[in-house]
């Protein structure tokens, strides 16, 4: 009986592994790239002398310790305690993200769009898909392992042995099929994708919280986070395997739940149901616009909580600035460096350009839906009625706007609130910064008009603007640190801003980037009024 539930399971897991064959890998690579190319680089940013003392010291801030955890080996400051500290937490979060969305996308999504239901009437078991989706996952994670530990143990840097190596990849593989699993389970207790991956992502937030929390005041109350828990590994520094057999075991109990609860509920259903909607729809929902607020309101407010918690996380360090940043010469090469100005408001002045580029993000992910709706075959329904292509398109245009407004008041607003508590004072003029950071909306709208572009003549393209996205991060952020030259960053909005509120802006610039936002999103909106509609 038990075999029939995974009839064909290694079958399903090879079609899996051929649609993800492009995906998967890429994921490995840029995880583990980029890993290694940051270990790489930690001798010459951080040599041998007092300087490691000092900065080590600096990282026992409260503040620094919820962002990055506790610090092991502080005594110690080596390369590879080093790593540990700096790269481990955030790289596991990079991990547990992309199992979430692998998982989601061969498990619910499947479901919604009716693949599932294709498969099942072949001779396969009720639980070979979810089954197969395990094992390609386990298998990727053990590879993001092995890559990660081999890479980093070929590197042979200060305290980096190939103990410590192959524990620093045993904690990714851990953390991966941890959150494979647990977003297996969401896939059976909700009906949607979105709802499974919103529980999911959620997840992931409160126990980066929880550990932010413990790691300052309760080691217990950070045991009891995923993410605190393996922390206590203390990888290169004393190698504790016993947090990776716990989370394992989680791992399982929570797998095996997610496998029952699929082999008892019906294909298209959750276990917890749907909360049924109004018998009628509200005067909102009879335009598009309220439509897609509807939609995307959950969405925006949680990027809403997100954001403003990266602007509190970035104005949590504003109390020991000045002692880092004089340690530090990775962060003085990123620091614009202007005469007459404290390292405060030079930071201040970087900060406004990044917070601006996050919060970008979800205007995008709103903008984009609408290829989303569109390839799901929603879209048409709305188009067949008293709705024009010019109306749709706006509405999500619309919303979008709006929300890297209020997201970019947001970042400078948790920036401001947690820098005045960090130093019990003014730490920058509030005012003045809010302003300087409303200058980078513009370039946000540019941003918008590229998507824009693309959803009118190129909606298969639409990724593109990710990639421009990444590209402007990369120059304007690691810029001076790489030494590229200034025509690259010219190639991007941010490129063309001054560090405000350190120097003026002149108002041509401002015009010109509206005008150019006008014009992609007009573009946009030819294109999409002409082209054909997918189906």
């Amino acid at each position: 009986m038990i075999r029939k539930l995974f009839h064909n399971t290694t079958v399903l897991a090879g079609l899996i592994w051929r649609r993800d064959r492009m995906r998967i890998p890429v994921w490995i690579l840029s995880i583990a790239l980029v890993s290694i190319s940051v270990a790489m680089s930690f001798p010459s940013l951080y040599p041998e002398g007092p300087e490691r003392f000092i900065i080590a010291e600096t990282l026992k801030n409260p503040a620094m310790i919820s962002m990055i955890g506790p610090g092991y080996g502080l005594g110690n400051y080596h390369i590879g305690a080093i790593m540990a500290h700096q790269m481990l937490l955030f790289t596991a979060m990079a991990v547990a993200m992309m199992n979430i969305m692998l998982t989601i996308r061969h498990t619910r999504r499947d479901e919604e769009s009716g693949r599932i239901e294709v498969i099942r009437s072949l001779p396969v078991g009720r639980l070979s898909n979810a089954a197969a989706t395990i094992l390609v996952l386990a298998i990727t994670n053990i590879s993001l392992g092995l890559v990660m530990s081999v890479g980093l143990g070929v590197l042979g840097l200060e305290g980096m042995d190939w103990a410590g190596s192959l524990l620093y990849g045993a904690v990714l593989t851990t953390v991966g099929i941890f959150f494979a699993a647990l977003t297996l389970l969401f896939s059976q207790l909700t009906e949607t994708s979105r709802a499974a991956q919103g529980y999911t992502f959620a997840f992931l937030g409160v126990a980066y919280l929880l550990r932010a929390i413990g790691d300052i005041g309760s080691e217990t109350l950070s045991r009891l986070s995923p993410l605190g828990l393996i922390l206590r590994t203390q990888v290169y520094v004393q190698n504790y395997w016993w947090p990776i057999w716990v989370v394992l075991v989680l791992a399982g109990i929570i797998g095996c739940a997610a496998l029952r609860l699929n082999a008892t509920r019906d294909l298209q259903a959750g276990i917890i149901a749907a909360r049924p909607g109004r018998r009628y729809a509200s005067r909102l929902l009879r335009s598009p616009l309220g439509l897609v607020w509807r939609l995307e309101r959950t969405s925006i407010l949680s990027w809403a909580v997100g954001i403003f918690i990266l602007g509190a996380s970035y104005g949590s360090v504003f109390r020991d600035i000045d002692s880092f940043f004089q340690t530090s010469d990775l962060y003085q090469k990123i620091l614009p460096m202007i005469e007459d100005f404290s390292l405060s408001e030079q930071f201040v002045a970087m900060l406004l350009s990044i917070m601006s580029m996050m919060a970008a993000i979800p205007a995008l992910l709103i903008l984009l839906k609408l290829g989303a709706e569109e390839k799901a075959n929603r879209t048409e329904h709305l188009l067949a009625r008293a709705v024009s292509r010019s109306g749709l398109l706006g509405s999500f245009l619309v919303i979008a706007m709006v929300v890297a407004v209020i997201m970019q008041v947001l970042s400078v607003l948790g920036l401001w609130t947690v820098a005045a508590l960090s130093i019990h004072g003014n730490p920058f003029p509030f005012f003045e910064t809010l302003w300087a950071g409303m200058i980078y909306v513009p370039m946000m709208w540019i941003l918008l008009g590229v998507a824009t572009a693309l959803l009118g003549f190129f909606p298969k393209r639409t990724g593109m603007v990710w990639l421009y996205l990444t590209y402007s991060f990369f120059t304007i952020y690691l810029g001076n640190i790489l030494q590229l030259p200034e025509w690259m960053a010219k190639l991007t909005p941010w490129g063309h801003v001054p560090n405000v509120p350190l120097e003026p802006i002149k108002s041509s610039t401002v015009v010109v980037s509206l005008l150019l936002a006008i014009i992609l999103i007009g573009l946009g909106f030819y294109g999409y009024n002409k082209r054909d509609i997918r189906g």
